[in-house]
């Protein structure tokens, strides 16, 4: 006994670290998350997966039934790729979509590539749907007749001025490349994605050659390589963007020049003197300043671009980042949108999306562990308020046409006052749309409820999970971490209370682990099967890595590995 033990503690230490763990992570705040409640209230969180799945159910019926239903359709028009495209409505009975508006031509990127990849995200095989493949219908959204070569919120410049920009506003032109290379990562055998994914990196690249570190321009004209200045304020946080689809692009194809953009992109956005941030892009830039600093040891600053995503303080988009507050006895905190708009004024897509990169940056630098629990906490109790079956009757412009949203359509927005004179009277907060009159004749109000925004539901409903403890939540951090390295299941775990609590964690069945959280730098359970119970002190978070048990442990620099797969990027003994 005594020898076999001698034998696991020699073991330990000859790996390259023992089982008393490194140092502690210092926790970093982020201002605008201190100032929310401790604990939302009314708390209640609502099961996100369970409604992607209803979403995409109900809305990709081509048979659904009812008043503005169907919501999707085929359209024959056949851009840029001889195929037909399904169509999915922006907002519920737009006048401009559908098959016999427009030709049926008008149908958003942000809408159609949400719906894919929030479905994916839950488990749908969206490449092999009811005998459809909806995957490979995105390809029409490449530009290619136009000369862009890179994908865009419509098929064509013929509906594009409608709505949903066309070299009109760059976050639109940007977007959909982000949604797209998440997707391609999701289906890397999707028949010719690879050519269009380097197409896209390839645009970008030289996009950001001719920038050369100067992105202060209202879009960038991809055809004809040129940066344009416009009605629109300039959008340089469309370098975070760039970044992003660079960098997956270097991990696709492992050529350097894209991982040489990328890094530029950032620089370039990092020397803005004040905050550019626009609409959805910034919070990638953070995640990106993670994943460099981490993976390859660069000094982006990170504290910036995390108070750029959160503070609401830029001048050309004013006020955009994360709400705070509470509205009438409703904690609305943790929505994104304009933080001065009519006092508030959130937005569903942008609190979905804002998940997708804040949640997996805790990977690369659990510092912000606390942080972004919290503001997760608070934001997946907020956002059910965007929908007319979890937001209080009297708050809502439309809760007597609710029925048409069959439960899984919400409004586009929450904001303190309304910004329509016809619900001024409604107390905040109050659901409502941003486009009101896109349909005509007796109702038309209904656009309010925005499909596209919901559409993207699947991103919460693939990282959030409900704990055995109330307003504890086990958030995955792996689920939107695209084209990631080799890890080990990765959950953030935050206690919002002012006691210690104990959680119960699941396990993979027939395996038994080890649980690493990095926040503490240490193994705080080993060779546990079935489930495990862990002990979180008061408003603190852990960082659970869930290794298979007894495998050989090695540190290189600040990377902790476990038989060569990194679970902690800033270990210090």
């Amino acid at each position: 006994m005594k020898h076999s033990l001698w034998f696991l503690l020699a073991g330990l230490y000859i790996s390259g670290c023992s089982d008393n763990g490194g140092k502690p992570v210092e926790q970093k705040n982020i201002a605008r998350v201190d100032s929310m409640s401790a604990i939302p209230q009314p708390l209640n969180i609502i099961d996100y997966e369970q409604l992607a799945l209803q979403f995409d159910s109900t809305v990709y019926d081509f048979n659904a039934q009812g008043e503005f239903w169907p919501l999707v359709w085929i359209d024959s028009s056949r851009k840029n790729f001889a195929q037909d495209v399904v169509g999915l409505y922006t907002a519920m009975g737009d006048a401009r979509q559908g098959r016999n508006n427009n030709k049926g031509m008008f149908h958003e990127a942000l809408a159609t590539m949400g719906g894919v990849l929030g479905g994916t995200l839950v488990g749908i095989n969206k490449a092999n749907q009811d005998n459809l493949d909806y995957v490979g219908m995105l390809r029409n959204y490449f530009n290619r007749e136009t000369g862009w070569n890179i994908m865009m919120n419509n098929t064509c410049p013929e509906v594009a001025m409608l709505g949903g920009g066309y070299g009109r506003d760059w976050w639109y032109d940007v977007y959909p490349n982000v949604l797209f290379y998440a997707i391609n990562e999701k289906y890397p055998h999707a028949p010719g994605f690879d050519t269009l994914a380097r197409s896209i990196a390839d645009k970008f690249y030289q996009a950001d050659s001719v920038l050369n570190g100067n992105y202060n321009y209202s879009f960038f004209d991809y055809a004809k390589l040129k940066p344009v200045t416009s009605h629109i304020c300039p959008q340089p946080d469309a370098a975070a963007g760039h970044a992003y689809v660079l960098y997956a692009a270097w991990k696709k194809f492992g050529d350097e020049k894209y991982l040489k953009a990328a890094k530029s992109a950032l620089k370039a956005l990092q020397s803005q003197p004040a905050n550019p941030t626009y609409e959805v892009l910034m919070p990638f830039g953070a995640y990106m300043a993670a994943r460099m600093n981490a993976e390859m040891g660069e000094q982006f600053d990170l504290e910036k671009m995390i108070r750029w995503s959160f503070d609401g303080t830029p001048k050309c988009r004013e006020g955009w980042g994360i709400l705070v507050g509470t509205w009438n006895g409703m904690d609305i905190s943790g929505i994104m949108g304009s933080t001065v708009d009519h006092g508030g004024y959130g937005f569903l897509m942008n609190t979905y999306d804002a998940a997708w990169p804040l949640v997996p940056m805790v990977r690369y630098d659990q510092s912000r562990a606390n942080a972004i629990g919290k503001w997760m906490l608070h934001a997946a109790n907020a956002a059910k308020l965007f929908y007319p079956d979890h937001m209080p009757a009297e708050h809502q412009t439309l809760y007597n046409r609710r029925e048409i949203t069959k439960g899984v359509i919400g409004y586009e927005g929450i904001v303190q006052r309304s910004t329509f004179d016809q619900y001024a009277s409604i107390k905040a907060p109050v659901a409502q749309g941003d486009g009101p009159n896109w349909v005509p004749g007796k109702n038309p109000d209904v656009s309010q409820f925005s499909v596209y925004g919901s559409a993207h539901v699947g991103i919460f409903g693939s990282i959030i999970r409900k704990t055995d403890v109330d307003g504890i939540l086990q958030l995955n951090l792996l689920a939107t971490d695209f084209y990631r390295a080799d890890a080990y299941p990765s959950y953030l775990y935050y206690n919002p209370y002012g006691e210690s609590k104990t959680v119960t964690i699941p396990l993979e069945k027939g395996k038994s682990f080890d649980l690493y959280n990095t926040v503490t730098a240490s193994f705080i359970k080993r060779n546990v099967s079935g489930s495990a119970s862990i002990k979180i002190p008061a408003t603190q978070s852990a960082v659970i890595i869930c290794v298979p048990s007894g495998r050989k442990q090695t540190v290189d620099g600040n990377k902790l590995s476990i038989d060569g797969i990194v679970v902690d990027y800033h270990y210090q003994r």
